[in-house]
């Protein structure tokens, strides 16, 4: 009788612990998100004042706000209607979704912040250089194939390297 009550205890505290550890995963580790959409996945900001929170709650501390419109995200989690998001810098935190923007835009990245990405008029490095872009310059990204992305911004339009942006995963084709 005794080991009896013992096991349904062991059986009623592994369902508990069964049911607090399935509700405990994130949406990344999930295939079934929120939004029904891949993450992670990229995305931009829409406003200039974008609150990032603690949590996914408006009840939890803005940890601090984003002011630069069309800065690209990386979605890593969703719950509910809050998306966790991390910059080109890693710092991460929840911004609730309808701050956010499915269009796509990269940031120019290089090794050194005073080294220049060149933008060519065609998708191939002998081609013309159209311009020369400087690290944390934001850009539109129109497509990108074979290693290559067509970006435009303020006075710039032309194709980049795809290593070159943070915005774009690495061989992802975007029409």
């Amino acid at each position: 009788m005794a080991l009896r009550r013992f096991c349904s205890v062991v059986v009623l505290a592994g369902s508990l612990l069964g049911a607090s550890v399935s509700s405990g995963f994130s949406a990344k580790d999930s295939a079934v998100t929120t939004s029904g959409l891949p993450v992670p996945r990229y995305v931009s900001l829409k406003s200039d004042h974008v609150n990032v929170r603690a949590g996914p709650t408006k009840d939890n501390d803005v940890a601090w706000v984003y002011t630069r419109s069309g800065l690209p995200v990386e979605i890593t989690a969703e719950f509910e209607n809050w998306r966790r998001v991390r910059d080109s810098e890693g710092a991460e935190g929840w911004v609730y979704h309808s701050l956010l923007s499915g269009r796509r835009t990269a940031v120019i990245t290089m090794k050194t912040k005073d080294d220049f990405a060149p933008l060519y008029d065609r998708a191939d490095q002998t081609g013309a250089i159209a311009a020369r872009l400087q690290a944390g310059v934001i850009a539109q990204v129109k497509r990108c194939a074979a290693g290559w992305c067509h970006v435009t911004g303020n006075g710039f339009d032309g194709w980049i390297e795809q290593q070159r942006l943070w915005g774009v995963y690495a061989d992802e084709k975007v029409e």
